[in-house]
């Protein structure tokens, strides 16, 4: 990858390719130029490119959910594959010139600079479908810079957020470059604190544009309320954390479905998507290298290739937190990588071109419940009634006491394999591999590339 062509990861509105993605209503079309941008549909189908952008290998195909894991994989996940890029994210030994990092960062870049582009140009929309076409736009910026934040800043909880780095802001769009030591191709990067007030200003912002519900899966207001609702948990504001997803659970738009297994492998969002990322023959995170689906999905099942690749196993040790008669615990299925290993694979991923979850109504649950017993606040339910109302659909016990660490527990279980034991360890402080919380080797260097040309940058420490 030509690192001068993506300065700090940001495409030059050169090749803005809209999604094809028939989830999504959007025919196939050939490159805009900047010139080229002049209707109401050349402006939504660039905000179709953004949605083709989270659902690329670099953002929610892949790497915003399975670097997590990847990193916090003790007592979870196992990979046995033959990708050194991947293995050294497990393994805490990554470099600078790790191709996943580098991914996920200009990915992540891209899909920012493409919702930039919609906002430049937002005046072009038509006043009835603008406010929607805007606020969409700003969820996915908000949502993306929070998981760039979190894999390449220290966490909120480290107590230093007004002086650690996090990630460049920017909120142009890059149409020429200028290769000036201090053009604005060339930002440094913001703090955690700027960083994360960002997030927050652009997923209100949405909040105040966006629909209660919206065509063809696109991102609504609730899907904005439970973004919101992670990124005030990440940062321990407990009492905001229960209030947005409190709005979330009250919605009535969404409720649990019968049993676990059918929130997953689902063609279009379950009934407790709060926001997905659509898969379809035409348009998905990859079937052959890449894609969360892949890695996860076993080589071949009782000698029958499935064409998935396994290279991403259960940690046996993760089965001991389940009861006997946890259904989430037996949602497995026994295996064999590409490369020859046995293993258990999580069913979640068990089929190609199918819905990715991104937030989950069962969550709402969890972060409520958490929220109120640490703030003390007595928002919606009794948090006791809320995890048993997750516990209860597994087939799990109920708790007659509940506490924060038992939140905890129930999110590894609840959750896992979706990327979410990364934020909570980082959040309450826990150690990962023997690491502490905010070990520098716990976040992704800087990619060297975008080092290279953007003297500006400053790379995390220890690498």
């Amino acid at each position: 990858m030509n690192s001068i062509k993506y300065l700090t990861g940001f495409v030059l509105l050169l090749l803005l390719t809209p999604s094809c993605n028939k989830n999504l209503n959007v025919a196939p079309q050939n490159a805009l130029t900047v010139s080229q941008i002049q209707t109401s549909s050349d402006v939504e189908a660039l905000l179709f490119g953004a949605y083709s952008g989270l659902q690329a290998p670099g953002d929610f195909g892949e790497s915003f959910l399975f670097a997590p894991d990847l990193i916090a994989s003790d007592s979870q996940v196992n990979f046995v594959g033959t990708f050194y890029d991947y293995l050294a994210v497990q393994n805490k030994i990554t470099v600078a010139t790790n191709a996943m990092v580098g991914n996920i960062w200009t990915s992540a870049y891209s899909t920012i600079n493409i919702a930039n582009t919609v906002l430049d140009k937002i005046a072009l929309v038509d006043s009835t479908d603008r406010p929607t076409v805007q606020g969409e736009a700003y969820f996915i910026r908000g949502t993306v810079y929070f998981y760039l934040l979190g894999l390449f800043g220290k966490p909120y909880s480290d107590g230093n957020a007004s002086s650690n780095l996090g990630v460049p802001i920017v909120l142009t769009p890059t149409y020429t470059y200028d290769s000036s030591a201090n053009s604005p191709n060339k930002p440094a990067r913001a703090t955690v604190t700027q960083t994360y007030a960002q997030i927050i200003a652009d997923l209100q912002t949405g909040i105040s544009l966006l629909p209660t519900s919206n065509i063809n899966f696109r991102a609504d207001v609730y899907g904005a309320h439970a973004m919101l609702s992670r990124v005030y948990l990440s940062m321990e504001q407990y009492a905001n954390a229960a209030a947005q997803a409190d709005t979330v659970l009250g919605s009535g738009n969404f409720s649990l479905t019968s049993t676990y297994d059918k929130a997953f492998n689902t063609d279009g969002n379950s009934t407790e998507d709060i926001f997905g990322i659509q898969q379809s023959l035409q348009s998905n995170a990859g079937t052959t290298n890449n894609g969360i689906v892949t890695f996860y999905l076993p080589y071949s099942v009782n000698g029958n290739q499935t064409g998935g690749r396994g290279d991403a196993q259960i940690d046996t040790s993760y089965f001991d937190i389940f009861e006997p008669a946890d259904f989430r615990g037996t949602y497995v299925t026994a295996g064999t990588s590409i490369s020859g290993y046995s293993g258990f694979y999580p069913n979640k991923w068990g089929a190609f071109y199918k819905t990715i979850p991104v937030i989950r109504l069962a969550e709402m649950y969890l972060t409520r419940g958490e929220g109120n017993i640490v703030a003390g606040t007595n928002i919606g339910n009794d948090p006791l009634d809320d995890i048993n109302t997750i516990r209860t659909r597994a087939g799990a016990s109920t708790l007659t006491t509940v506490g924060q660490t038992d939140f905890i527990e129930e999110r590894f279980r609840e959750l896992g394999f979706e990327g979410d034991r990364f934020w909570s360890l980082k959040r309450v402080k826990w150690s990962i591999s023997g690491l502490d919380y905010d070990n520098n080797l716990l976040i992704l260097p800087i990619p060297q590339s975008e080092i290279d040309v953007n003297k500006n940058l400053v790379q995390n420490t220890g690498y």
